[in-house]
């Protein structure tokens, strides 16, 4: 829509100049819409600010130059006169820096030039400038008219819509395309009610997805924390009791396990851990540790904290009898244990310990209830029982969550949501 829109925008400034009887310039118009059509509105509006600002600054400069020149006729064509064009640019562009407007200088320049080099020699200076001032807000208005269309029914802002695109923050099928963030980015923009569910630490999502920045909680390592970016802080978290977690992690530790434990204080999330033994806890360590987002400890955690979740990651032989010995013991009623293979390290698996409580369908039930909303649905971009509707590349939930976003649909709920459609 952008391409079509952009042509279109050149299209009507081209008309507008017919329509003006060939009065002005329509390059300058087709300039101005070209660069105000942006792919979100807020970017257009900017844009559409700064040309604005640095048109006016450029023009009248260009303006007094040309009267100043036409005193002085002597400088002619000569290099003298494009000595004075090259200095006049200095305090052009220490204007924009006066008035806070510092990316409007390169604007402010062009339309200066345009108006010195081009057209010194016109009859009538004050005509010109005018028109070039004219013709740049034509290009203006017609982007941000064209940028602000957008067909579509009714916007859904009562239902939750919950993703899970953990496969494409991975890399795999597609990944996470510029199509799906701009989409996203414009959904977001627009008012939808999107949060998203991971596997992830809030580190793994804001790394997995740097330029989605929802405005609810995401609800990251499989429901056991709720995580507000935008606020940085944890409004919900389960967790494993500071007794409970100090005899699990002597009962791990007497198998001679290193553990990845993670806690929760004051809303800054901290990973303690032990010796690192095997190649995969070092690789993963050294990956792991230059994140601004995690804050690494190689000391025992505090006796008196209780922790999110524990993390183990060893040859997988090692991890499956870890795990029949955890589900034989006393505490293992209090706890959710989730194991499964590395991509990554081949022969290791993984080991993953929470509270019980820890599950996407209660972050999911109280996210509904903390936002009012009157729906929910979830999309998954892998096949599981936790999602309405599943699909596997990031771009198809995009299409979906657009679909159902600017057309909504109260009638049957969205088909009642069959449970875990998948699409291929």
């Amino acid at each position: 829509m952008r391409i079509i829109k952009s042509s279109l925008g050149v299209l009507i400034c081209f008309a507008i100049y017919f329509i003006r009887d060939k009065q002005g310039t329509p390059f300058y118009s087709a300039l101005a819409v070209l660069w105000c059509i942006q792919n979100q509105t807020k970017n257009t509006v900017g844009n559409a600010f700064q040309r604005t600002i640095g048109t006016g600054i450029g023009a009248a400069y260009g303006l007094v130059y040309i009267l100043v020149k036409q005193k002085f006729s002597v400088l002619g064509d000569s290099f003298l006169h494009y000595c004075s064009i090259a200095l006049a640019l200095i305090p052009i562009i220490y204007t924009t820096v006066v008035l806070k407007q510092k990316k409007a200088s390169y604007f402010s320049c062009v339309v200066f030039l345009s108006i010195v080099v081009n057209h010194l020699m016109d009859e009538n200076p004050y005509i010109f400038v005018a028109n070039r001032s004219l013709d740049t807000l034509i290009g203006i208005f017609v982007g941000l008219a064209l940028n602000s269309i957008c067909i579509h029914g009714e916007y859904d802002r009562d239902t939750l819509f919950i993703a899970d695109v953990d496969r494409a923050m991975d890399g795999l099928s597609t990944g996470i395309t510029p199509y799906g963030q701009i989409m996203i980015r414009n959904m977001l923009e627009k008012g939808i009610r999107l949060t998203f569910m991971t596997l992830r630490t809030p580190a793994g999502f804001l790394e997995g997805m740097p330029d989605i920045r929802p405005t609810l909680p995401i609800i990251a390592m499989d429901g056991a924390i709720l995580y507000d970016i935008k606020e940085n802080r944890y409004p919900k978290v389960y967790v494993i009791s500071a007794e409970h977690s100090s005899n699990l992690e002597n009962f791990i530790r007497d198998r001679g396990f290193n553990i990845f434990t993670t806690i929760i204080l004051e809303d800054v999330l901290i990973i303690y851990y032990d010796e690192l033994k095997n190649v995969a806890e070092k690789d993963i360590y050294g990956k792991m540790h230059k994140s601004p987002y995690r804050n690494y400890l190689n000391k025992a955690r505090p006796e008196d904290h209780p922790v999110v979740y524990m993390m183990c990651i060893d040859e997988t032989v090692k991890i499956e009898q870890l795990v029949k010995d955890i589900k034989g013991s006393d505490f293992y009623d209090e706890l959710k244990i989730l194991s499964y293979p590395s991509d990554e390290y081949e022969g290791y698996s993984y080991i993953k310990i929470y509270n019980k409580n820890a599950s996407v369908q209660n972050m999911t039930d109280y996210l509904k209830n903390m936002t009012g909303a009157v729906d929910m649905i979830t999309f998954g971009d892998n096949e599981s029982n936790r999602t309405d509707y599943c699909y596997t590349e990031c771009d198809q939930i995009v299409r979906k969550l657009h679909h159902m976003f600017y057309f909504k649909r109260r009638e049957n709920a969205y088909e009642q949501c069959e449970p875990a459609k998948t699409y291929r």
